[in-house]
């Protein structure tokens, strides 16, 4: 292992301070996407807070990494990792998605520090990460460039030029990451545009293939770094994930994609959270 297991320990607090994170920004009665961003919660604590290379005192830094969420749906599970390292006040929590704050419902690269590109359109955020990766990579830089997908977005052609490009070039400071959480905005992936045989597919298209469990900390940490030791072309982590994870009401439910919780449901989250505070201390 090439981390302590006070290392990993610290991990797992910052993800369920990203989850508690999530939840500050959608109170009861607020739609918000909290069963995509929660899904892929113990990835970004792992990039954001181990990972990546990162400046929150200087958010142009040209010798930072660079995150794309190109399901910029799930941008609120990013505002909580940026939150957590200072890049703006968490008095913006409770501004998101209003016209007084600087977090919208999707990205956006004018409005907040930390973030890379606008995203929202799914389909577009690899290519935006693939050009941005070939840019440093002709500037002999080495920043490296991570892009989140979503399972559900893989139905865009616009991902496949990306990922047939990405080998063409042999983009290898560019990682993909795919929540792999089998549910999209009314139902699952298998009901709505069924693509099976992932790792094959991605295989087949000549990317490094690297197949976990999304929640298991130690396995993403694992993931990230023999992405980052492949030298020979790009590389895809599918990280098998639950959707509304760590919420008992919303895991693997659709309806949670992007709804509003009850009071009670609000409720049930934070105890949730406390319980998750008290097991990883155990």
């Amino acid at each position: 292992m090439k981390y302590s297991q006070e290392q990993v320990t610290e991990l797992k607090r910052k993800a369920i301070q990203v989850r508690a994170n999530i939840l500050e920004m959608i109170p009861p009665g607020k739609v918000g996407h909290l069963g995509g961003s929660s899904s892929i919660a113990d990835v970004m604590a792992a990039l954001y807070f181990h990972t990546m290379t990162v400046n929150p005192s200087d958010p142009k830094d040209p010798k930072r990494d660079r995150l794309i969420m190109s399901k910029g749906h799930a941008v609120l599970v990013q505002y909580a990792c940026l939150v957590e390292l200072g890049y703006f006040g968490r008095e913006e929590l409770a501004k998101v998605k209003t016209f007084k704050g600087m977090l919208q419902g999707h990205p956006d690269m004018d409005k907040t520090p930390g973030i890379e590109a606008v995203t929202g359109s799914l389909g577009q955020g690899l290519s935006i990460a693939l050009g941005l990766a070939l840019g440093f990579r002709l500037d002999k830089l080495p920043n490296r460039v991570y892009a989140i997908l979503g399972d559900g977005e893989l139905a865009e052609g616009q991902i496949w030029e990306a990922i047939m490009a990405a080998h063409g070039f042999k983009a290898n400071n560019l990682t993909a990451i795919v929540d792999f959480n089998g549910i999209q905005a009314t139902s699952t992936t298998k009901e709505i545009f069924p693509i099976e045989n992932l790792a094959q597919k991605w295989g087949s298209f000549g990317w490094n293939v690297i197949e976990i469990d999304g929640h298991d900390m130690v396995q993403v940490l694992d993931a990230l770094e023999a992405a980052k030791a492949f030298t020979e072309g790009p590389s895809v982590i599918l990280a098998h994930t639950v959707k509304g994870k760590c919420f008992p009401f919303a895991e693997g439910k659709a309806k949670y994609h992007n709804a509003a919780m009850t009071e009670e449901e609000y409720k049930i989250a934070w105890s949730c959270i406390e319980n998750m505070k008290r097991e990883v201390e155990a």
